[in-house]
């Protein structure tokens, strides 16, 4: 009997998602044998019994009777149009319902955007730390992901000079995301404008993940980046998933803009992938126009006093309560990305950490290295758990680091 394995695709093994990955099974495991985890790698509001806003639920089984057909590939008309009068109506130029696709989740959209884009070997410019969606996509499309960091000394943003001089002949595109997913970063106005005008420059296309648009903190504010470039193709993505609390419903889009004369080919492929697969969720499309124009309802979770501000607010306190760890305040999305001293833990590895965490106090995070940056010092949690749960996470947490310190001062002796 031969036990040959069956081959895979070689470019797989440059891929990382640890944020569904090896710690995510050994949690399962953990759980079959009983042990209650508390589950911080994903941020899944479901989970954390957050439900999607009861004029969403009511569209959706309104229009059940109406959902059995496939419908257009880029998405049914209503939804469309209700998302190009919002893109309009923050300045996006020449966005309109043509230019629109509505996809199965931002994830696949990620997907088709590069596929549709991208020659074996083109570069994509993606921010380091990234949501490693982003990486895997552009490595799986045939191209190669050109990493510009985002530094916790410079509060996770980038600098636009050094964005600039990673370009080659090769780039095609600069992916933003903002706010910014793992750091909380809130991009400045300013910051976009350089982005979008080095995009201008270069003929680049810009890649906008602004799947947390409406959920930012304590006065900061968030800027559409398709505005501010009217001389460069814009890709922006959003969605239902965080800001309105329905991420298994997988409804996601992306509206182009810009000089859209200069990307008839591109919308072109764009179309074609799309009736590739047919058509998104159409059940879940019912719920697009009220989402953008009903209630909203994500303002009092993240305004003080609300349930992800007091989440973000046990984090920030659990930090400066903490002798080992350091935190840029995340002003947007759903997500703090703490950093460990090294000098009091020297030595230290964030992914055996999250292991050792994991098995010893029942905690999940994802290691900082999952997200694309050359360090090892840095682990992501989300802000969905009550505050007290996050207050007890961090004695846990606090715990563990205590652990690693005495472990890593005996090996130091």
């Amino acid at each position: 009997m031969h036990h040959r394995q069956v081959p895979v695709a070689s470019r797989l093994s440059e891929v990382r998602y640890e944020i569904r990955g090896e710690l995510a099974r050994r949690a399962l495991e953990l759980e079959q044998q009983g042990r209650a985890i508390v589950k911080l790698n994903i941020g899944n509001p479901g989970l954390f019994d957050f439900e999607a806003p009861p004029h969403l639920r009511a569209a959706l089984a309104a229009n059940l009777p109406h959902s059995d057909p496939y419908c257009h590939q880029q998405g049914m008309a209503a939804g469309r149009e209700a998302i190009a009068m919002r893109e309009i109506a923050r300045g996006a130029p020449n966005a309109s319902p043509k230019s629109i696709f509505i996809g199965n989740g931002v994830s696949e959209l990620i997907d088709i955007s590069l596929r549709g884009l991208l020659n074996p070997g083109e570069e994509v410019l993606v921010p380091s730390p990234d949501y490693p969606l982003w990486t895997a996509a552009v490595i799986l499309n045939g191209g190669r992901a050109v990493h510009y960091p985002c530094l916790p000394e410079r509060g996770f943003l980038p600098d636009p000079e050094d964005l600039e001089a990673r370009i080659t002949p090769r780039t095609r595109a600069i992916v933003v995301i903002n706010p910014n997913n793992p750091t909380g970063a809130v991009y400045p106005k300013e910051l976009l404008q350089a982005i979008a005008d080095i995009a201008s420059r270069h003929r680049l296309v810009l890649m906008a993940d602004e799947i947390y648009d409406g959920i930012t903190y304590d006065g900061a504010r968030f800027h559409p980046l398709a505005p501010l470039a009217p001389d460069a193709v814009c890709v922006t993505f959003s969605g239902l998933s965080k800001v309105h609390r329905a991420c298994g419903w997988r409804i996601g889009w992306m509206s182009l803009s810009g000089p859209l004369k200069r990307a008839q080919d591109y919308l072109h492929a764009l179309d074609l992938l799309s009736a590739l697969r047919l058509c998104a969720n159409v059940t879940a499309q019912w719920a697009i126009e009220p989402a953008l124009y009903g209630p909203d309802t994500i303002s009092p979770l993240v305004a003080a006093g609300g349930r992800l501000h007091a989440a973000r607010q046990a984090v920030i306190e659990g930090v400066a309560a903490s002798q080992f760890l350091s935190l840029v305040a995340p002003a947007g999305a759903l997500y703090a990305f703490p950093g460990v001293d090294t000098t009091l833990l020297p030595g230290f590895d964030d992914h055996r950490f999250a292991l050792d965490l994991l098995e010893t106090e029942d905690v999940l995070l994802v290691p900082g290295s999952s997200f694309n940056v050359p360090y090892r010092t840095h682990f992501r949690l989300t802000l969905l758990p009550q505050a007290k749960q996050i207050e007890d996470v961090f004695v846990r947490l606090e715990r563990a680091l205590e652990r690693a310190s005495r472990s890593a001062h005996r090996h130091v002796a």
